[in-house]
C-alpha cells in the first residue's frame, strides 16, 4: 500500500502543523496546568478553515480525505493531545450526525457554523449508568404535540461547556418496540441556553486537562421537531456510524501522542550525558527508542489503512477497531517508556513528557473501550 500524501493532503498537513508548532505549542502546556480548554487556539484553527476537515465545501468545510484528516490529527496530537482531542471530537462525533443524517435546513443552521469555525460541536451519549452498554441509556425523549421533551443526564461529554459550544446533539430513548421489545433511540439537537439544559463544572481527569469535559443535565427540555436528526428511532444507528470514523480518529490521536512522547524522549536522550556519553548511545536507551519507533510505525500503517478504506468506499469497521486497539496500546507503551528514559525528571508534572503520559491512558477508554474493540473485531471475524 502506498500512503504517500497527495498535494492537497500535504498542503493541509503543512498548514495545520505549522499552526500547531507556532501557536498551540506556546499555549497548550500552560492551559494543561491551568486545566482549561484553550478555545483561542481552536478559534485559530477555525480561522484557517480547519474545523470542518471532513465536511464538504457545500456545508462550509474543506472536504478533506480521511487520510489527510488523519495526517493532520497526528501532527496536532504530537504537539498537544488535549487540543487535538477537542478538535477530533468536534470534527467527528460532534459534526457527523448532522452531516450524515441531518436535513439540509439543519446542515445550514447547525453544521455550517461548526465547519466554518464559529462554534464547537459535541455529542451526548455516555451516562452515569450507560457507557459501553448503549442500550441501557436512560435519558428519555417524550413526544408532545409540538415536539419532544427530554429528561436525563449525560456524563463525560466533551466540548459542550466551552465559550465556543453551540450546544449538543443528544441520544435519547424513545421507548420500546412492543412489550419486551428492543429500545428505540433518537438524536436531538439541544441548543446552548435552552430552558432546562444545564451542565456541571469541568471534570478533572488524569490527563486531557485542556479538554473541556462535563456532565450534562436535561430537565423538561423542549426540542422542536425541526431539531430531530434523521428519523425518530434511528438514533443508535446514526451514532454507531459516526463512531466508526471516531475510532480512526482516536487511532490517529494515539499515534500522534506516541510520536510526541518519542520526540521528547529522543531529544532528551541525545542531550542527557551519563558516564561521559549521551544516554542514547547506551543500548538500554537506544533499544527502547528503537522499539518505540517501530511500534509507532506499525500503528500508523494500520491507522492509515483504515482511513484509506473509508476514502475508497470500502468497509472499514473491523480495521477501524483494530487501528484504535493497536494505536491506543502503543500510546500507553511509548509514553511510559518515554517517562522511563527521562527517569525522575519525567515523573515530575512540570516535565513535558509527563503531560503525554497522563494524556495517553484515556485513549484505551474513549470512543469505545479496548474491550469493546475486541468484541467488534471478534464479531467481524465471525466469532
Amino acid at each position: 500500500m502506498d500512503f504517500t500524501l497527495t498535494e492537497p493532503e500535504r498542503d493541509l498537513l503543512d498548514l495545520g502543523r505549522g499552526y500547531a508548532e507556532r501557536e498551540i505549542a506556546a499555549v497548550a502546556p500552560r492551559a494543561w496546568r491551568e486545566e482549561r480548554c484553550p478555545t483561542e487556539v481552536l478559534r485559530g484553527l477555525g480561522e484557517l478553515g480547519l474545523l470542518g476537515p471532513l465536511v464538504p465545501e457545500k456545508w462550509g468545510g474543506i472536504g478533506a480525505s480521511t487520510v489527510g484528516f488523519v495526517a493532520l490529527l497526528e501532527a496536532l496530537a504530537a504537539v498537544d493531545p488535549s487540543v487535538a482531542a477537542a478538535w477530533q471530537a468536534h470534527a467527528t462525533i460532534g459534526s457527523f450526525p448532522l452531516l450524515l443524517f441531518g436535513s439540509d435546513e439543519q446542515r445550514e443552521r447547525f453544521l455550517r457554523p461548526l465547519a466554518e469555525g464559529a462554534a464547537l460541536g459535541a455529542f451526548g451519549l455516555t451516562e452515569p449508568e450507560a457507557g459501553s452498554d448503549v442500550r441501557s441509556l436512560r435519558t428519555r425523549a417524550t413526544r408532545v404535540s409540538d415536539g419532544w421533551v427530554l429528561n436525563g443526564q449525560k456524563a463525560f461529554i466533551s466540548n459542550a461547556g466551552t465559550d465556543m459550544s453551540f450546544g449538543v446533539t443528544v441520544l435519547a430513548r424513545l421507548g420500546e418496540d412492543g412489550p419486551g421489545g428492543k429500545p428505540r433511540f433518537g438524536s436531538f439537537i439541544v441548543e446552548r441556553g435552552a430552558d432546562g439544559y444545564t451542565y456541571g463544572p469541568k471534570l478533572r481527569g488524569i490527563g486531557w486537562k485542556g479538554l473541556d469535559t462535563r456532565d450534562l443535565f436535561l430537565e423538561d427540555v423542549w426540542v422542536p421537531d425541526s431539531q430531530v436528526v434523521g428519523e425518530p428511532g434511528g438514533g443508535l444507528g446514526q451514532f454507531l456510524s459516526a463512531l466508526e470514523v471516531g475510532r480512526i480518529s482516536v487511532a490517529a490521536l494515539s499515534v500522534g501522542t506516541a510520536l510526541g512522547a518519542l520526540r521528547l524522549a529522543q531529544d532528551y536522550a541525545l542531550r542527557r550525558r551519563q558516564f561521559g556519553a549521551a544516554s542514547a548511545s547506551f543500548q538500554a536507551i537506544g533499544f527502547k527508542l528503537a522499539d518505540m519507533a517501530t511500534e509507532i510505525e506499525a500503528a500508523r500503517w494500520l491507522t492509515y489503512y483504515a482511513a484509506s478504506l473509508r476514502d475508497s468506499g470500502r468497509p472499514f469497521k473491523k480495521e477501524a477497531a483494530m487501528a484504535k486497539l493497536k494505536a491506543s496500546r502503543v500510546a500507553t507503551f511509548v509514553t511510559s517508556e518515554a517517562v522511563q528514559i527521562f527517569g525522575g525528571a519525567g515523573y515530575m508534572l512540570e516535565s513535558p513528557v509527563a503531560r503525554f503520559y497522563c494524556d495517553a491512558k484515556v485513549l484505551e477508554i474513549g470512543e469505545g473501550t479496548n474491550e469493546i474493540q475486541h468484541l467488534v473485531i471478534a464479531r467481524e471475524l465471525g466469532c
